[in-house]
C-alpha cells in the first residue's frame, strides 16, 4: 500500500502542503481560520496521517541504505557540508548514505534496484518539494529555498535599496537557478521593491565579455544593488566593477549567495548568504531514519556581512 503523504492530506483538504504543516505542527502566530484547521485535521484523520509505524517481523531486516540524489544541477560548495553531516548522523543510526548524481529516471531505476530505507532527491527541489513539511518552519516561514532568497533581498531592502538587479550567469542557470529567479521576483514584490532587473553576466574568463552588462547597470539604470545567483557570479560582477573603475558598495552594492569561502580573497570582501546546510543534513538524516521533524529554533540561513553590501 502506498504511504500517505502530507500532499495527500493537502489535496483532500483543498489547501497547500504548507498549511497542512502549520496546522499539524501547531505552528504559532498563524492566521489560518479555525474552519480550515478543522478541515485539515479531519482530512489527516481520515487518511491516517501521519502514518503509523510499521513493525517488521524479526526475520525481516530493513535496508541500511539511505539514497541521496544530488541531481545533475548541483549549485555551490555547500552540498558537500550537507553530505558530510548526513553521513555522520546516519552512522549514529547504523545506516549508510549512498550518494548519486542522476536525473530523475535514472534515480528511480537505482531506487528500485537498491530498495533503500529512504530516498532524499534534491533534483526535485525546484518543483515538488518547495513548500513541503520536510523543510520545517522558522518563525512562521517555511525554511526551504525561498527563505534564503528572500533573506538576500531583505538585506538589501534594509539598507535602503529599492531598485535591485538579479545577476545570473549568461551561460544558463539550470532548474535550481530558474526556481531561485522565480523566488526572487516574488520576494521583491513582497518586500515592496521595484520589479527586479535581471542581468546576465558572462562567466567567460575574458573580462571584455563581461563588461557591458555591469556598465549599463551603473550608467544607464536606477539599480543601486545586485543580488547574485551565487558567489561566483557576484565575484564576476565585482571583478568587472574594478576593471571599470567602480566601487562597491558606493557605486553598486553586491551580495552573493552560498558562502563558498572565496569571498575574502577579493577586495572588497563579499557579503553573502550562508545556508546552514549542516543542519539540513542532520534534518534529512533524521527524517530518513524515523520521519520525525521539528521546526527550527535557529535561523536556517544568515547574512555574512562583509564590505560589498
Amino acid at each position: 500500500m502506498r504511504r500517505t503523504t502530507i500532499r495527500d492530506v493537502a489535496d483532500a483538504a483543498g489547501v497547500s502542503t504548507a498549511t497542512v504543516s502549520y496546522v499539524l505542527n501547531d505552528t504559532p502566530n498563524q492566521t489560518i481560520t479555525a474552519a480550515t484547521q478543522d478541515r485539515v485535521r479531519a482530512a489527516a484523520d481520515a487518511l491516517g496521517y501521519p502514518p503509523r509505524t510499521v513493525t517488521f517481523p524479526s526475520e525481516v531486516v530493513a535496508s541500511p541504505v539511505v539514497l541521496l540524489n544530488v541531481g545533475t544541477d548541483v549549485i555551490g560548495t555547500s552540498i558537500g557540508r550537507l553530505i558530510r553531516t548526513m553521513q555522520e548522523e546516519l552512522r549514529r543510526h547504523d545506516r549508510t548514505l549512498v550518494v548519486i548524481s542522476e536525473g530523475r529516471d535514472a534515480a528511480q531505476d537505482l531506487r528500485r534496484k537498491l530498495g533503500p530505507l529512504a530516498v532524499v532527491d534534491l533534483s526535485q527541489l525546484p518543483d515538488d518539494l518547495r513548500d513541503d513539511h520536510i523543510w520545517g518552519a522558522f518563525r512562521g516561514h517555511q525554511a526551504g529555498f525561498p527563505f534564503h532568497t528572500r533573506l538576500q533581498l531583505q538585506h538589501l531592502a534594509e539598507h535602503g535599496h529599492r531598485h535591485v538587479a538579479l545577476a545570473i550567469p549568461a551561460e544558463g542557470t539550470g532548474s535550481f537557478g530558474r526556481a531561485r529567479i522565480a523566488d526572487a521576483h516574488r520576494a521583491a514584490l513582497d518586500l515592496g521593491l521595484a520589479p527586479l532587473t535581471v542581468v546576465r553576466v558572462s562567466m567567460d574568463p575574458d573580462p571584455r565579455a563581461r563588461t557591458e552588462s555591469v556598465r549599463t547597470l551603473v550608467q544607464e539604470s536606477d539599480v543601486t544593488a545586485v543580488a547574485s545567483l551565487n558567489d561566483a557570479v557576484a565575484l564576476s560582477v565585482l571583478s568587472v566593477m574594478t576593471q571599470l573603475g567602480y566601487r562597491a558598495p558606493e557605486d553598486l552594492a553586491v551580495i552573493g549567495f552560498d558562502d563558498e569561502h572565496q569571498e575574502s580573497l577579493w577586495e572588497p570582501e563579499l557579503t553573502t548568504v550562508r545556508i546552514d546546510t549542516a543542519a539540513y543534513g542532520r534534518r534529512a538524516a533524521r527524517l530518513a531514519v524515523d520521519a520525525t521533524t521539528r521546526d527550527w529554533t535557529e535561523a536556517p540561513s544568515t547574512i555574512v556581512r562583509r564590505a560589498s553590501a
